[in-house]
């Protein structure tokens, strides 16, 4: 039976409005005046996983930043909102469509300290021992010192407020605090910040303020990010974690730097696709998206073409371990690699991908945001501690968590090496013109995320939102998993119709477990924006109500 492209039942969101009342200056504590999944706006966008996140970088687009700006508000207010999933102290990766036409990118990953010893170093999945060097700070300061036009301190003067002030935890990220509290529990700063007095965490609806993040962000806004590399930050971070067994040095952090990121292109369907290369996995959504292309997705039947974007992303990540060097770069983001790896598509035989990247794919943390302006700039930001909580560590004064990045998270790793992950900020250009800005968080299952976002929008014809909303397929260890939860997934139709081809199904009934996207699409002819979060999250898309300046 063939059935429509539209192989979900899932009825909109419904999209929550709360209006401030009267003229007094936002509170941190104040909800965002608009708390909206979906939005529209000439004037530009923020989507991302916190709603005074989102309202972060709309008050800055509002205040005459322009997108770049708009990200990084957005991106420090959300590593204080949202700190089970990203922090100051973690790892971030940028892409950036110019206004000309430009795209650029940043690598501000996690790194070993070139003191750094595998062979002799703590095997452990959290403590002191898992911390390598932070790069979020100077990715951020990058972004905005680079292509931002408002003083940093500006900027980050939500991130501040939120901080001093205190913000209201919401559901989701009060369960994380839960779940990660007995291991938090065991460090003294941890305890410190994200533990009430009596040793319980924090539940939602209680406000959590924390002066101590409050002055560590106030100096990175004083000294431009100085301070956290080479100054008072860096000297108290390394007491800390040297004299706790971890491989950071003071001069580790001195010599840290953002990075130019290596920018990958492919094409699908007519449309150019932009993503940033190892160590993010750019090149794996362009390898699946140019393998499908060699099918006619939109008239196949619904397990058909669930198999074939099961078996392609397979293939793709497969194919992960291959990456590395320029010359690779350019071999697995060839259409005709593409070709070569579509040629061995077998239904009945789907692409078995290794039991490492199966466990992987179970990961559900890290942070994704989007942004853009009126002129056309638009920023794709994923921030990272890695797990739930990073690695459970806080230095006593400063505030924030420290990111899993050694010990075996991210597989052996030598001194100087970046933190190699499955991060995807991503982008869909046509005829040189931006279309489509998008990230995800969700471990592995990231890049799933992103292909399966853009298939559902280029071969089944879905508005961006409806695209975002549908349910998507990965790869497993052996045959695919399926998103199914309540609301969101295939209908029962369709997944025994996959199993009748003899195929192997594992359904996932947990709600953002295939990733949460959050972006952003252009409309050229009208210059308007339409922002999606997803909703499986409790992130928000905004738009501005005026233009930069107030116009």
């Amino acid at each position: 039976m063939t059935m429509p492209f539209c192989w979900y039942s899932r009825p909109f969101l419904a999209l929550t409005v709360f209006l401030l009342m009267g003229s007094s200056p936002l509170r941190a504590q104040d909800p965002p005046p608009y708390q909206l999944q979906v939005d529209y706006s000439t004037h530009g966008m923020v989507s991302s996983a916190q709603p005074m996140a989102t309202w972060a970088g709309v008050q800055i687009l509002e205040a005459g930043g322009n997108a770049a700006d708009a990200a990084v508000a957005a991106a420090f207010a959300i590593a204080v909102v949202e700190p089970t999933m990203n922090s100051i102290g973690g790892r971030t990766q940028i892409l950036i469509h110019l206004p000309n036409g430009e795209v650029r990118g940043i690598d501000a990953t996690t790194q070993a300290p070139m003191t750094y010893d595998p062979e002799t170093a703590p095997q452990a999945g959290y403590g002191y021992a898992v911390v390598g060097v932070p790069g979020a700070v100077a990715g951020l300061v990058r972004l905005q010192s680079e292509f931002g036009t408002l003083p940093l301190e500006t900027v980050m003067g939500p991130a501040i407020q939120y901080a001093r002030e205190g913000f209201v935890i919401l559901p989701g990220d009060a369960a994380r605090q839960a779940a990660g509290a007995t291991q938090a529990a065991e460090f003294e700063g941890t305890r410190q910040y994200y533990l009430k007095p009596d040793g319980t965490p924090y539940q939602a609806g209680e406000t959590l303020v924390q002066e101590d993040l409050a002055r560590t962000l106030e100096l990175i806004a004083k000294t431009d990010g100085e301070a956290f590399y080479r100054g008072s930050i860096a000297e108290t971070m390394a007491a800390d974690l040297q004299a706790n067994g971890s491989a950071v040095t003071l001069q580790s952090l001195n010599d840290y730097v953002a990075e130019d990121a290596h920018i990958v292109r492919g094409s699908y369907r007519g449309y150019d696709l932009v993503g940033m290369y190892v160590p993010t996995a750019g090149a794996v959504a362009i390898e699946a998206l140019q393998i499908l292309e060699n099918f006619p997705l939109s008239g196949m039947d619904a397990a058909e073409r669930i198999a074939h974007v099961g078996q392609a992303l397979g293939l793709a990540f497969q194919d992960w371990q291959l990456q590395g060097d320029a010359e690779a770069a350019a071999r697995v983001t060839s259409k005709a690699f593409a070709a070569e790896r579509a040629s061995q598509i077998q239904l009945a035989r789907p692409a078995q991908i290794s039991p490492e990247t199966a466990v992987l794919l179970e990961g559900s943390h890290t942070t994704h945001l989007s942004s853009a302006d009126g002129d056309g700039m638009m920023v794709a930001l994923t921030q990272t501690l890695g797990p739930n909580m990073g690695s459970k560590v806080v230095t006593p004064g400063l505030g924030f968590l420290y990111a899993s990045t050694l010990g075996g998270y991210l597989g052996d790793m030598e001194p100087g090496e970046r933190a190699r992950s499955f991060i995807c900020p991503f982008m869909l250009l046509k005829d040189g013109k931006p279309i489509m800005v998008l990230g995800a968080a969700g471990g592995a299952m990231i890049p799933v995320a992103v292909v399966n976002a853009v298939v559902h929008f280029v071969d089944g014809g879905l508005p961006f939102p409806e695209a975002v909303r549908a349910p998507r397929i990965g790869p497993a260890a052996a045959g695919f998993t399926m998103e199914t939860h309540v609301g969101a997934g295939w209908t029962p139709e369709v997944v025994e119709a996959v199993r009748a081809m003899g195929l192997e199904i594992r359904e996932v009934a947990r709600e953002g477990a295939f990733g949460r996207i959050h972006g952003i699409r252009h409309f050229p002819a009208s210059g308007q924006w339409e922002g999606v979060a997803d909703p499986d999250w409790e992130g928000t898309a905004l738009g501005p109500r005026k233009g930069r300046g107030g116009q």
